[in-house]
């Protein structure tokens, strides 16, 4: 069990949802400082499925191909679907001269440079996925690389481990919720591709339809599509999108579908229905019957890829083929007697989600009862089911689409049995209790319903939805920001939104946030800062006036030297806006609401940039008149020491509403007490001060001593922990005398002789032990 609990410890799952957005060169992913030549680094790369991992891997190795990383001699590309394959092994010297490349001559020598020289080589591993059983994880025993057989999970536990090829360069992709390896306890890079923004969107669909007669016609009717159009920031699913638009366009058809379900189902009928004859219509039922079943057997393992021979025939691999839902790979042969093995994986992500949900809906063993535990906002199951996060949309929509003539086309569902399958949904959604779903619960609700488009079901989620709606750390994507905004705008009520670390994009904000009924809102403040500068730039003086009004900053917490950043952006933003918003709207003086109103502000940089993200905060602290907590102490203890002590005291004339001041644990010595005793007293309502756990000695204690007097509005002084004797103690118990107004003296410090600490509280009891 301590071994077990070891290694939980040391899972790293990578989140990048407080990081900053930004554009990077190619170059730069493999520019790590400080890291020494002769260690293995380990590179991520995070995204969504079909949001071009491995097309920017790809472009890479094509790179590396025409002279770029030329500090590479050496680079291997691994489909981490058909090299992990369960029942293959492989040695390090078959997995790279084998199965990824055949040298024709000289492979012993190469594989011995190889094993000299392991700083000139990169292996990439394209769509890794985490292991989920981590407590029975195999340990590499590969003593010999050119020899011995592993598992690809013991090889790859090796190379990171560094017992083989310690040196070289390992660069994954992967999708952001997949736990990385037990033994990365340092991901030396990681970063998330996010997708196309509006503009690269059009962009790509411009350049589908280059030289084509549908080019601007194309544009025009997917961006008419709202829904849709917001999908396309997914790559793979923009290429979807534009190879439905040409159908479409080709047969004189004037719209789109209104559903990604819609989408997927003319795509299968497309793609089937164009060469199919009555005589191969019922083949082509059963095979892709077949097909949907190992899509969702190879799904529930969270695979996608199986040997050629393991098809159950031989028509369903032709089927797969031909249309293109499957790919074909080969596997490395481990002697020249063996016969080259061969494996199928579906093409892309999406058409095995879509397989999966039409095989639950068409299988015979599933009733209609049990369909509901795959939707994880009727699941009971603690962690929803999210490898195949696309299968439960698929499935609600395709429950209300059974009469449609696409669907009857590629199924022989019974008419009886779907309808039966659809009042079961509504019978278990109109019972849900919409207010006890988690945020994650909640928005895959709001998803799966958006699919169905049927108004009674949008009608109901939108009355029970409760007014405050936190979506704090869960990822809004655009289509997640679309179908949130068209079910808000169904509801009389008016909404509070807590948007922060959704990594949701400037549209999807600003939409939000102009629904009238959405009356506050939290979000990231670079974020909301970005929003209103680009308001301000296309002079849209309305609704930057109403989404300041509506944005809600108390309290706010400084966790990094960002987020003191943002907020001198934000004070240097409403010097700006005074100016604009008074021209436009004719007032004589305007504030930011959320500024003006902020009470409580939490600082917790840590030692690293305590000091100087202090001197940075105290420049603006006068620019919030309502500013009543202010606290420094932080687990990681922040060390501002006596210069930020002097720093914050020069601006205490300011602070006229501060009423709790924690200046606990900050490396605080007798200086920095001494400059802060002089400003006190000009803090006209403070009534709580903690100096607890610094390094406070008699000196500070007098100097705090002879202003206590002064400082009327204090009731609770907190200098425990500090460095100070009877004598200290002494001196405070006798001004104490001299302030009635103290409630309570917090003065335990292990320098005070306990008797004597005992004995000044005899003669005050507002002294605490």
């Amino acid at each position: 069990k301590n071994s077990a609990k070891a290694v939980e410890k040391e899972l790293v799952t990578c989140s990048l949802q407080e990081k900053e957005k930004t554009a990077i060169d190619r170059s730069q992913i493999f520019q790590i400082p400080q890291r020494k030549d002769l260690e293995t680094k380990v590179i991520v790369v995070l995204g969504k499925a079909g949001m071009g991992k491995s097309i920017l891997v790809q472009k890479i190795c094509q790179d590396w191909s025409n002279g770029e990383f030329s500090q590479f001699e050496f680079v291997f590309w691994f489909d981490w679907k058909q090299i992990s394959l369960p029942e293959k092994r492989y040695s390090l010297k078959e997995l790279l001269l084998e199965f990824f490349v055949k040298p024709q001559e000289g492979s012993k020598e190469i594989f011995e440079y190889i094993l000299q020289n392991p700083a000139k080589v990169l292996l990439v591993f394209d769509g890794f996925k985490g292991l989920h059983d981590h407590e029975n994880f195999p340990h590499c025993s590969a003593s010999q690389p050119e020899k011995d057989l592993c598992s690809i999970k013991e090889l790859l536990s090796g190379l990171i481990q560094k017992k083989i090829l310690n040196g070289c360069t390992l660069l994954f992709t992967a999708r952001p919720k997949d736990k990385l390896y037990q033994y990365v306890s340092k991901v030396d890079k990681a970063f998330e591709i996010v997708g196309f923004s509006p503009q690269q969107r059009e962009l790509y669909i411009a350049k589908y339809f280059e030289g084509s007669s549908y080019c601007e016609s194309a544009l025009e009717l997917i961006k008419e599509c709202e829904y849709l159009f917001s999908h396309c920031y997914s790559p793979i699913m923009c290429r979807f999108v534009c190879f439905l638009c040409e159908t479409v366009l080709e047969m004189g058809e004037k719209s789109l579908p209104s559903t990604l379900t819609e989408v997927f189902l003319k795509f299968f009928q497309q793609k089937i229905m164009l060469m199919q004859t009555d005589v191969t219509t019922t083949q082509n039922q059963e095979s892709l019957a077949t097909l949907a079943r190992i899509a969702w057997c190879l799904g529930e393992k969270h695979q996608s890829a199986m040997k050629s021979d393991l098809l159950p025939s031989k028509e369903v691999k032709e089927f797969a083929l031909r249309y293109g839902f499957f790919l074909p790979f080969a596997s490395p042969r481990h002697s020249d007697s063996e016969e080259e093995e061969f494996g199928s994986t579906f093409s892309d992500f999406v058409i095995q989600n879509f397989l999966c949900a039409l095989h639950l809906l068409l299988a015979e063993e599933l009733k209609d009862k049990n369909l509901t535990k795959y939707l994880s906002f009727l699941s009971k199951k603690k962690k929803p089911y999210n490898w195949l996060d696309l299968m439960p949309r698929f499935l609600t929509g395709l429950m209300f689409l059974q009469h449609d003539s696409y669907f009857c086309s590629l199924s022989n569902e019974d008419a009886k049995q779907s309808i039966k399958k659809q009042k079961t949904l509504l019978k278990n959604i109109r019972r849900l209790q919409i207010n006890n779903l988690c945020p994650e619960r909640l928005l895959e609700l709001l998803r799966c319903i958006y699919e169905t488009q049927n108004n009674y079901l949008l009608q109901h989620v939108a009355l029970r939805l409760e007014p405050d709606l936190s979506f704090l750390g869960i990822v809004l994507s655009p289509p997640d920001v679309h179908v949130l905004h068209s079910i808000l705008k169904r509801s009389r009520k008016e909404f509070s939104l807590d948007l922060r670390n959704s990594s949701i994009d400037m549209q999807g904000l600003k939409a939000l946030v102009s629904l009238r009924n959405v009356t506050s809102f939290r979000a990231s403040l670079s974020d909301t800062v970005r929003l209103w500068k680009s308001l301000e730039q296309t002079k849209d003086y309305e609704l930057l006036k109403a989404s300041t009004e509506k944005f809600v900053l108390d309290p706010f917490k400084a966790k990094t030297m960002k987020d003191i950043s943002d907020l001198c952006d934000l004070v240097e933003l409403q010097e700006k806006m005074m100016n604009c918003v008074q021209g436009a709207s004719g007032f004589t003086s305007y504030e930011i609401p959320a500024i003006r109103n902020l009470r409580k502000l939490e600082f917790a940089l840590g030692p690293a940039c305590g000091l100087q993200g202090l001197l940075k905060l105290v420049k603006i602290l006068a620019a919030f008149p309502s500013l009543q907590h202010l606290d420094l102490d932080a687990l990681s203890e922040n060390g501002i020491g006596d210069e930020g002590a002097k720093s914050l005291s020069e601006v205490f004339p300011t602070l006229t509403s501060l009423e709790t001041l924690n200046l606990s644990q900050n490396k605080i010595t007798d200086l920095g007490a001494e400059n802060l005793a002089t400003a006190l007293p000009s803090l006209s309502s403070l009534k709580s001060l903690s100096l607890y756990n610094n390094n406070i000695c008699d000196f500070g204690a007098e100097s705090l001593a002879k202003v206590l007097p002064a400082m009327t509005s204090l009731r609770v002084l907190d200098v425990q922990y500090n460095k100070i004797t009877g004598v200290g103690a002494q001196q405070l118990t006798d001004s104490l005398r001299k302030c009635p107004h103290i409630k309570n003296l917090v003065m335990w410090n292990p320098t005070i002789p306990y008797g004597v600490l005992e004995h000044l509280q005899q003669l005050d009891s507002r002294i605490s032990v």
